[in-house]
This record gives structure tokens, C-alpha cells and sequence, in this order.
């Protein structure tokens, strides 16, 4: 087997850098894309032959074929490709402007897909590949204040769910990694909207909490990075990866509570139906 090669996004700190010294660490190469290369020169230095730093910004997404090609060329395959880049808008659905809602679905959902796209390509002639969604608790289910986030989060989870089914075949594996939260600095860097006094009072105590956690969460992310890099490295590749003990016990939750609703209204779903036609067959 060759030594096999990462490319993650938003590796300059956070999460996305810990993934990248966890796959050094391992033995692996890795390819950090990222705004400011500068910030990982302590990698670059003691990592020389099996890391690079390359600029890229996830939006431009006419530069998603450059950066794999790049790769290929510096390191000859496309193992894993870890889209990890990303940042929150905190506010209520009326206070958030067309321009941030569509900054963050470029940023989540856009640029992800243009990267994959011009991945899958190499990794089908490989015939192996994994590719790793970095999603979120927020990409399973909501609460007020954060549907910025969370609507690029849930497409994103929708569109991986479909790719996966497409490219098994190929030998490509897909995982989606859904975090609570994590000492990540991503806390610090949030964008809050103008409070309106409609919601003010509402959303006071997200806000509040959102804006105070930083350096109090519970998520460790190099035990985290650790465990995504065990994992895509292994031959048991779970479609969905929850992290974090929060992120287990609310998805839980709402898993339960949309299964329980399901039920309650069952013999009422099933009466929308026209009398007599057979159930249809799917083939999945």
C-alpha cells in the first residue's frame, strides 16, 4: 500500500489542524488547504516531504480542480478528502440577511460539492477513497438563532447521504462527522446578527451562551481528530459519526422524537393514499 494522502480544508487551526497532525502523526501525507498557509509553517518545517500548505479559499470553487490536481501531481493519489471549512452566523431567520444565508451555503454546501466532484474522479481510478463531511449536531436537528448554520448543514447531510449510495461501487466510502461542540476557536470567530427587539429577548440566552462558551466546551479535538482519522483509515466506515457526549444524547433525542411522531400520526398518513393500488418498490 502507498502512504496515503489527506486533503482538508480549514486545516489552519481548529479541528481541520488536528486532523492534519493526527494523519502526520500516523504516517500519512497531508494537504492542507487553507487561506493563510503561513499559519501551519511548524508542520511545513517538521514534515517536510509528507505535508504542504496550499492557499485555497472553499467558495472558488473553479479552484477545487487545481487543488486536487496539485496534489496528484506532489504525492500521486487522493486518499481521503476531509471538507472541514466553516463558520456560523447566530441569529434569527428575519434577522439574517440573504447575503449570509448565502455565504454560508456557498461556504458548506457549494464548495464541499465542487471539491468532491473534482476528487471522485482520481479516487474512482484508484478504486478506493473516502470522503469525510464535516457536519454537525446542528446537521441533524435545530434550534432558534442558529438556522443560518444549520440549513447548509442539513442540505449537506442530504446530498452526502445520496453521494454515498452513488460512489459505493467505486470502493468510495462516505462518513459524516457530526461534532457538539469542540475547542476549536470556532466559538470566537462566530458572527452574531443586529438584535431586533422582536427577537431580543428570545434569543438572549443563545446568543449569550454562544458568545461565552469559547474555552469552556466540552469537545477535545485532538481525541476527536484521532478518532476520525482511525476510523477513515479503517475498513468499518459508518455513514454518520456523532462526536462528543452532547452531540450523542441529542441526536438521540431527536431521533426518538421524530420516530414517535412518525407513529402517532401513521394511520393518518396512511389514509392519504388512493384504496387499492399496490405499495411501490424502491430500489433503495
Amino acid at each position: 500500500m502507498t502512504t496515503p494522502t489527506w486533503i482538508i480544508t480549514g486545516a489552519s487551526r481548529g479541528l481541520g489542524r488536528s486532523i492534519a497532525a493526527a494523519v502526520l502523526a500516523s504516517g500519512g501525507n497531508a494537504v492542507a488547504a487553507v487561506r493563510r498557509p503561513e499559519l501551519l509553517a511548524d508542520l511545513a518545517s517538521s514534515h517536510p516531504d509528507r505535508f504542504i500548505a496550499l492557499p485555497y479559499d472553499v467558495t472558488e470553487i473553479d479552484a477545487a480542480p487545481g487543488l486536487v490536481q496539485t496534489t496528484l501531481d506532489r504525492f500521486g493519489s487522493v486518499d481521503v478528502l476531509v471538507n472541514n471549512a466553516g463558520r456560523a452566523v447566530v441569529g434569527a431567520v428575519e434577522e439574517v440577511t440573504d447575503g449570509q444565508l448565502r455565504e454560508l451555503m456557498d461556504l458548506h454546501l457549494f464548495g464541499p460539492a465542487a471539491l468532491v466532484r473534482a476528487a471522485l474522479p482520481a479516487m474512482r481510478a484508484q478504486g478506493r477513497g473516502t470522503v469525510v463531511q464535516m457536519s454537525s449536531q446542528g446537521g441533524r436537528m435545530s434550534f432558534p438563532g442558529v438556522a443560518a448554520y444549520s440549513a447548509p448543514k442539513f442540505a449537506l447531510e442530504g446530498w452526502s447521504e445520496s453521494l454515498a449510495g452513488e460512489v459505493a461501487p467505486f470502493g468510495i466510502r462516505v462518513m459524516l462527522v457530526e461534532p457538539s461542540r469542540f475547542r476549536t476557536g470556532f466559538h470566537s470567530a462566530l458572527e452574531f446578527t443586529d438584535a431586533t427587539g422582536t427577537y431580543g429577548d428570545s434569543l438572549a440566552a443563545v446568543r449569550a451562551d454562544m458568545a461565552g462558551i469559547d474555552g469552556r466546551q466540552e469537545g477535545d479535538p485532538d481525541r476527536a481528530a484521532r478518532i476520525i482519522v482511525d476510523i477513515a483509515s479503517g475498513d468499518d466506515v459508518p455513514m454518520r459519526l456523532p462526536l462528543g457526549a452532547e452531540a450523542v444524547t441529542r441526536l438521540h433525542a431527536i431521533y426518538q422524537r421524530e420516530l414517535d411522531g412518525v407513529e402517532r400520526l401513521a394511520d393518518l398518513a396512511r389514509s392519504a393514499d388512493f384504496e387499492g393500488v399496490a405499495a411501490s418498490v424502491r430500489p433503495v
